[in-house]
């Protein structure tokens, strides 16, 4: 009767709820979860970290790569400039104080705001030119000179460059009623005729409105300079200040002799006194980008944009009666409208093309970086799901629901999240550097963090939920799978295809970033399909063997191999990025070295412009030289190994076809000696075809009446297909010379591309008609003002001579106005930029990154299913299986998943740049004159797949040294 009272009691006694999720509850389940937790903590901390320090860090690298850029082209010329023209007639004499209008230059930035004002400094304290006056007395020695022009300059910044062989420099302050004095280079004073002490008789042109005569003066020479050689490209478009030019006169017979000289800083106020109108006065600005040069260089471009509109508002006001021209005042004097020239916002402009190109490049390392991250937290959290689902079967037999389960988890995970977050977030922000113009992302760090809050709750929902269904029969349940799969599958395919369209068609943006993510998971979602077919395969192949070995291994592989897919697609991405970092450096690095030498032609370049004669060789007919086929240059620093030399000159003729008489005007007329190119460059595929159509016998003679063999671009082959060209050059005071051009060839791509025409096609704009011919013609040319001179220097040993060397056998080749190349400082230059140096340091840091996540996932990934492989073993070993047997099963069920991965991530990492190669654009890194051809880092990629392979064989080793230690009771488990 007790009996039956009890049974009913316990009946009808209710099922208990779970207990309540108390703090006392959530600190002993925190204990059992410690290890999974840390895990967790630490995969947050360095992600949250990452999202603060490394966005600071790129920006000091972008503030770098910016500084480098506008240090180099402030170094050729000033990137801002303020210029105009005093108005001298205002006054009565006609006067001007050139020393208070110089000085007030500086107050011309106070229009700007304040940030942009302190951005700029003045440099140089200004500088004037005078227009060209007509030289009456002396005249120039020489019967082909009818006429000739001179420059008044002051450029104070050109003393330091200057070196006086008589007299002195032309003095800043001489006393009222003096004459001017002007300083002339020795080639100005020889072609003049003058000396130190003479006089210059000079016409300016006459001021319309203000003059009926044109007013002369007379200047004094005071000294005579000799320039020399700067390594800062001071000469480029200075050239004339050193070299007098000739050109032929308009309107008579004959040539103007152009020349320059410098003046004094009050030589305007006393040619003012003169009635000679003002020069055109100019101030230079330099951009101060020290600190977050990107932030200031966009907080200087707004201000630029309207800085001439502002100056005209604060110093414009009422015209001028002489031009009727708009009036200002800058430091009491009137002048005509301010002129602004901004070079920096063009170049801010190039180099954010270039700076979005290196993000989105940037962009798939750290996308696959979140990718293998992510995977691992969702690995760690199975994991923590697998220790406790005894647990949770409990407290879900108790009567604990799947919401109150999840609630649980979550709160046991997400406080240590949260707290891993905000320290990660705060390391960051501690090691990030400071005065870049990055700054730490905090909405990238918050997504993160929400992914890993949610994953918990999402995997514990799938771990203890009730099925929906629980009577449906097996055979449905699995074909609900299969399907449900098989969607999976074709969804990532279809999404995979529409990304790489639009990444190929587009171009790379935040989005389409994550598109390599993509492709990977493509790639496992692959293997899972090809690589159980093959263990299958190899099962079949086991069958037949005698041991078992083969056999069960292969067995239990195919049987957990879509167990592993998370670990393969970790596995496979970890490689595949590494993989692919490892071909864009490996191709930027081979681009650095096409590129230093499509700069530089040879060891060394230097160029000077004009068709000139090196020093050293022999005069041809017309004025022209050409040098002999291998010339040595004993090096400056007394190296036993000379210096060979190939010289090229540039012109721009028009040309006219034999054909039909159409004239092709602005062709780029190239002369070189093919013996020269081939003894510098002997594996040069253009040197080889030109020696072979260009050559001619040794003592030739060459006339005007003999055609000179031609090679052709295509552009310029395709207008005249059959017959050749004639052109016609003439200068004054000579018989013109008429020259027929005869084709034997057309340039390919490769030889346009060839490092021996880079310093000359870079003299030339992009897409004009080229034309090589021998340099048999310079004995029939002129030399002329225009075109360019470029002398290639290589090296005559084994070793590259020093830069000292080669510059000074450029120097004395071409004189100090050359503008000189050295290859090895282009190449130190080149791979010292900011964007490359950055670029390489994603690369690196997030492989680095994403090989430790995925050492970690891996190892988690082989402890999550380690119980499974523990079990086959203690069943086999209880049949009479051996230790060493034992072992070589565990090293059989982890050698396809060794295989797989090493395929797929090797697979991955070379698909990815072909897939991606309309957005892989690399040339901005490089210099060189197309897009580098992609080159795989194979010694990088075996070591990697290596690695990968030792990795989980150590596992499989390490799994049974750990069996092997087990006792008679573990053995002896069977469940």
């Amino acid at each position: 009767m007790t009996r039956t009272m009890d049974t009913d009691a316990a009946v009808a006694r209710p099922v208990q709820q779970g207990p309540a999720v108390t703090r006392r509850l959530i600190r002993k389940e925190t204990r059992g979860d410690l290890p999974m937790l840390v895990c967790l903590a630490v995969l947050v901390l360095v992600l949250t970290a990452l999202c603060a320090w490394a966005p600071a860090l790129a920006g000091r690298q972008e503030d770098r790569a910016l500084r480098q850029r506008v240090d180099a082209a402030q170094v050729q010329a000033p990137l801002i400039s303020l210029s105009t023209t005093p108005e001298i007639f205002n006054t009565s004499p006609p006067t001007v104080d050139m020393a208070v209008l110089l000085a007030a230059g500086r107050t011309l930035t106070h229009p700007l705001s304040g940030a942009a004002a302190r951005y700029l400094s003045f440099t140089g304290g200004g500088s004037y030119d005078y227009d060209p006056a007509s030289l009456l007395s002396p005249r120039p020695p020489g019967p082909a000179n009818t006429s000739a022009q001179l420059t008044a300059s002051y450029l104070p910044s050109a003393r330091t460059h200057l070196r006086y062989v008589s007299g002195h420099a032309p003095a800043d302050h001489t006393p009222l009623a003096t004459t001017p004095q002007i300083a002339l280079s020795q080639a100005t004073a020889r072609a003049l005729g003058v000396r130190t002490g003479s006089r210059l008789s000079l016409e300016f042109a006459k001021t319309p409105g203000a003059q009926t005569s044109a007013p002369q003066a007379e200047l004094v020479v005071s000294g005579v300079y000799r320039t020399t050689a700067s390594t800062d490209d001071f000469w480029t478009g200075r050239e004339t200040l050193d070299q007098p030019s000739r050109y032929p006169a308009e309107r008579s017979t004959g040539t103007v002799l152009a020349v320059r000289g410098l003046v004094g800083r009050d030589a305007a106020d006393l040619l003012a006194g003169a009635g000679v109108g003002g020069p055109r006065v100019t101030w230079q600005l330099r951009a101060d980008l020290s600190g977050a040069a990107l932030d200031r260089a966009r907080a200087l471009t707004g201000p630029l944009s309207h800085f001439s509109a502002d100056l005209s508002a604060a110093l414009c006001q009422g015209s001028d009666w002489v031009t009727g021209d708009i009036s200002c005042q800058v430091g009491g004097q009137s002048t005509q409208s301010l002129l602004v020239t901004d070079s920096l916002t063009p170049l801010l402009t190039t180099f954010t093309a270039q700076d979005r190109q290196a993000r989105a490049l940037a962009t798939y390392a750290v996308d696959a970086l979140a990718g293998v991250a992510l995977a691992t937290v969702a690995v760690a959290v199975r994991l923590l799901l697998r220790r406790r689902r005894p647990h949770l079967r409990l407290q879900r037999a108790r009567g604990a629901s799947t919401a109150r389960l999840v609630l649980l988890r979550c709160a046991v995970a997400w406080p240590v999240v949260v707290v891993a977050a905000l320290l990660g977030w705060a390391t960051g922000r501690t090691l990030a550097p400071t005065g870049t113009s990055g700054s730490p992302q905090p909405l990238p760090a918050a997504l993160v963090t929400a992914v890993v809050l949610l994953t918990v709750p999402l995997m514990t929902w799938l771990a203890v939920r009730e099925p929906r269904r629980p009577g449906r029969l097996r055979r449905t349940r699995r074909r609900t799978a299969v399907g449900r799969r098989v969607v999976l599958e074709l969804t990532v395919l279809l999404a995979t295809a529409a990304g790489v369209t639009a990444l190929r068609s587009q171009g790379p943006d935040g989005i389409l970033g994550a598109v390599p993510v993509l492709v990977a998971l493509s790639v496992v979602l692959i293997l899972l399909r090809v690589y159980p077919l093959v263990l299958r395969l190899v099962l079949r192949q086991s069958r037949r063997g005698r041991g078992v070995v083969g056999f069960v291994g292969a067995a239990r592989a195919a049987h957990d191999a879509p167990a592993t897919g998370l670990a393969l697609f970790v596995l496979v991405l970890t490689l595949g990025t590494a993989v692919f970092g490892g071909l864009v450096q490996r191709t930027v690095d081979d681009g650095l070295s096409t590129g230093a030498a499509w700069t530089t032609g040879a060891d060394a370049s230097a160029t000077v412009a004009g068709t000139v004669t090196p020093a050293g060789t022999a005069g041809g007919a017309g004025g022209a030289v050409t040098p002999p086929a291998t010339k040595a240059v004993a090096p400056a620093t007394g190296a036993p190994t000379g210096i060979r030399t190939a010289l090229q000159h540039l012109r721009t003729l028009d040309l006219a076809g034999q054909t039909d008489g159409a004239v092709i005007s602005q062709v780029a007329v190239i002369t070189v000696d093919p013996r020269q190119l081939t003894a510098i460059a002997p594996k040069s595929p253009l040197a080889a075809a030109l020696l072979s159509g260009l050559a001619t016998p040794p003592g030739t003679r060459t006339s005007a009446s003999t055609p000179l063999p031609s090679f052709l671009s295509p552009g310029l082959r395709g207008s005249e297909h059959t017959g050749g060209f004639t052109t016609t050059v003439v200068t004054q005071g000579k018989p013109p010379v008429n020259l027929t051009l005869k084709p034997v060839g057309t340039l390919t791509t490769a030889e346009l591309r060839d490092p021996l025409l880079g310093p000359i096609t870079a003299r030339i704009p992009a897409g004009t008609p080229l034309l090589i011919t021998t340099a048999s013609a310079e004995h029939l040319l002129p030399q002329q003002a225009s075109g360019s001179t470029i002398l290639l220097l290589k090296g005559n040993g084994p070793a590259a001579p020093s830069p000292a060397a080669l510059r000074s056998a450029a120097a004395k080749a071409l004189g100090p106005l050359a503008r000189i190349g050295v290859r090895t400082e282009a190449l130190s230059t080149l791979r010292a930029d900011g964007l490359t140096q950055g670029l390489g340091t994603v690369y690196t840091t997030s492989s680095i990154l994403a090989a430790l996540s995925g050492l970690l996932a891996l190892a988690l990934e082989l402890t999550l299913t380690s119980h499974e492989r523990s079990r086959t073993t203690s069943f086999l070993r209880t049949l009479g299986l051996g230790g060493k047997e034992a072992g070589a099963i565990h090293f059989l069920q982890l050698l396809p998943l060794a295989l797989a991965s090493a395929v797929g991530g090797t697979l991955l990492g070379l698909l990815e740049p072909r897939l991606l190669a309309g957005t892989l654009d690399l040339r901005q890194f490089t210099g060189g004159p197309a897009q580098p051809a992609l080159h795989t880092d194979y010694s990088l990629t075996l070591a990697l797949v290596a690695g990968v392979t030792a990795l989980i064989l150590a596992a499989a080793a390490t799994e049974t040294v750990l069996a092997r230690r087990r006792r008679l009771g573990a053995v002896l488990r069977l469940t």
